[in-house]
């Protein structure tokens, strides 16, 4: 499978992603620069953490507005695989491909650690391993100032009735997410969003490998 690693001016997690999927079997990561206008060649996008555009004007905002925020658009209607992280998820949300927005985290500081997660979705099209290792509670860090998911009663109602939730922070929640949200997808589910970071849990010296089973759903 093919993957582009979208890159926009400021983001530092593009490595990191990069080296994450290249790590997985079945996986080959690509970088592909923000100008570019087509993602054709590729069966799966990621979109990194970071501060794209240094998070000018609000986070993502700018980013959403990049011209390959059209092949994306393109790419989720044909029902390619999306995940965006942190930021990512943060451009998804700007660029109306998921629902809500995120906002200042709810201690107006910038958080930094591992959180525990529950998987709430283990039927989506990232998270099938998860269920087929019975594993329905990971450990992933986050690292951000701006994860506060937010959104209105409706849209709340809708995401909880198509299963469209498939992270919430378990325990604690670190930033303010209505009903601890942590990662969504949209209504198709070919698109997740999520403010933990995945890539920084691959292998036991991070300190977890709960990551490591997202990408390999992915594969199949």
């Amino acid at each position: 499978m093919r993957c582009a690693v979208l890159v926009f001016p400021g983001p530092n997690c593009d490595s990191d992603l990069y080296k994450a999927a290249n790590s997985v079997e079945g996986l080959e990561a690509e970088y592909v620069w923000y100008k570019s206008e087509s993602l054709d060649s590729f069966d799966a996008v990621l979109i990194p953490g970071g501060f794209s555009y240094g998070d000018a004007l609000r986070v993502g905002a700018l980013a959403a507005r990049a011209p390959v925020l059209k092949a994306l658009r393109g790419a989720a209607d044909s029902g390619i695989r999306i995940l965006g992280i942190c930021n990512g998820f943060q451009i998804l949300t700007e660029c109306g491909l998921l629902p809500g927005a995120l906002h200042r985290n709810s201690g107006l500081r910038f958080i930094c650690k591992t959180t525990p997660l529950q998987v709430v979705n283990t039927d989506c099209q990232f998270t099938t391993g998860y269920k087929k290792n019975s594993v329905t509670h990971i450990h992933l860090p986050i690292a951000h100032g701006e994860g506060n998911y937010t959104c209105d009663s409706e849209t709340l109602r809708k995401l909880e009735d198509n299963g469209q939730i498939v992270f919430r922070y378990s325990g604690n929640n670190p930033n303010g997410s209505v009903a601890n949200i942590a990662g969504i997808t949209n209504e198709a589910g070919n698109v997740l969003g999520m403010m933990p970071h995945p890539e920084r849990a691959m292998t036991k010296w991070m300190g977890s490998e709960d990551g490591r089973i997202l990408f390999e759903s992915m594969r199949h």
